[in-house]
This record gives structure tokens, sequence and C-alpha cells, in this order.
């Protein structure tokens, strides 16, 4: 399976051409997302697709690049394979188990956003200690337990430390936001990309807000607080 993002003219009937081109290569298309639209009438799709055995990668971005207007921006191998998980199929699962909400958006945020991996990190704020709560088995350590993009106000695209280069983290593309509190924060990362677009940015914290909302709403009520 692979992961193709291109850019096509927004514009109706275009999609459908890439479509029948990449069938056309011998491509199954699993499935098929619009990351972002741009107001110069360019939209950036992600395919997931499946090649045959013995199917040629390069052949995907022929079948593109025949097409008027379109650019390849990416092509790689999908390790999450064709088991897709979309934002709200996300918020439907956390919903379901709201006392797990934030372990399970640290699941499944990965395949939402086409991602390697992806943890939640925290800092306490007295001690400056740093833990990761939840992660999924490909996130890479932290070095040093530090975390030096917090405290966090906004989404942002991380700049990965030179120094963590050797440690897990060559060639990483990774994005954060808030979660819950500055001092917390969603990581997803993607191993030599893409990049991670600002419609992704938005998405991700939205997703992030949106777990907080069902912990609160539907998770279990706090233990009260002693009286004095």
């Amino acid at each position: 399976m692979y992961l193709l993002r291109i850019a096509l003219p927004d514009q109706p009937g275009t999609l459908g051409v890439v479509a029948s081109a990449l069938g056309a290569a011998g491509a199954d298309i699993l499935a098929v997302d619009v990351v972002s639209r741009a107001a110069d009438g360019t939209a950036i799709d992600d395919f997931v697709v499946e090649l045959p055995l013995g199917g040629r990668a390069d052949s995907l971005v022929s079948a593109c690049l025949a097409v008027s207007g379109v650019r390849v921006l990416w092509l790689s191998r999908y390790a999450a394979g064709g088991n897709l998980r979309h934002d709200l199929e996300a918020v439907e699962a956390m919903t379901e188990q709201p006392a797990e909400a934030e372990r399970l958006l640290v699941r499944h945020a990965p395949v939402v956003f086409r991602a390697d991996w992806a943890l939640l990190v925290s800092r306490d704020r007295d001690t400056g200690r740093v833990v990761v709560p939840h992660a999924t088995p490909a996130a890479p350590d932290l070095p040093g337990d530090e975390a030096p993009w917090l405290p966090l106000d906004r989404p942002v695209r991380l700049e990965i430390p030179a120094g963590w280069e050797d440690r897990g983290w060559r060639h990483v593309t990774a994005a954060t936001t808030p979660l819950g509190s500055r001092h917390r924060a969603l990581v997803i990362g993607r191993s030599g990309g893409p990049e991670i677009l600002g419609s992704e940015l938005a998405r991700l914290a939205h997703l992030a807000g949106l777990s907080q909302t069902v912990l609160r709403t539907l998770g279990p009520e706090p233990d009260p607080v002693p009286d004095d």
C-alpha cells in the first residue's frame, strides 16, 4: 500500500480523471481525502492505494503527471494499511470510552493524520519533570526526558533539536498541539514527510480539543474535594 499526496486543480472532474489514471495503472484506490483547498484554486488530496504484486510505485507518479495541472507532492509506503479512521470515527471511539479519551486520541491520531506515531507529553509545572502518559509503539523516546516546545499556546510544526537526530528523530516531520493546558501536548510524527499542512494543524488542534470536551462532559466525575 502507498500514500500518494497530490496537488490538483480544484475543479469538477479533475479528481475523477486522476482516479481513472491510477486505475489504468493498476492501482486499487482504498481511500481519498481532501487535505486542503487553497485560494488559488488548488486542492491537495491524499490517496491510499494498493498495487498488485509486481506493481511499480513509479507508475503511480507517471499516471498522475499525465493529468494536466497535477503535481505529485509525496509518495511513500503506507504502514497503517487499509484500516482507515477519520476524525469523526476517532471522536466516536472516544465517546464510547470517555474516561480513555486521551489514550484513544493518541492511539488513533496516526491513522487519522497519515502519521507514523503519536504521543502525549506532560510537564509538571512545579518540578519541571516531563512524562509520556501515552504513546504508540513506533513513537521515539524523548532524549533526556525533555520537551523543549512546552509550554505551548497553539498548534505548531516542531523544529527537531539537532542533538535528537541520532536518537530516533532523524528525518522526522512532526507537529504538536496543546492538550488541556499549555504544559501538556499531543505530538504526531511522520518519518521523512510529507510536510504537515496548515489545515492538518487546525484539524489536530480541533481533535485534541474534542478529546477534552469528551473527557469533561462524559468522563467520570472528579473525586470530591474533602472539607477542611
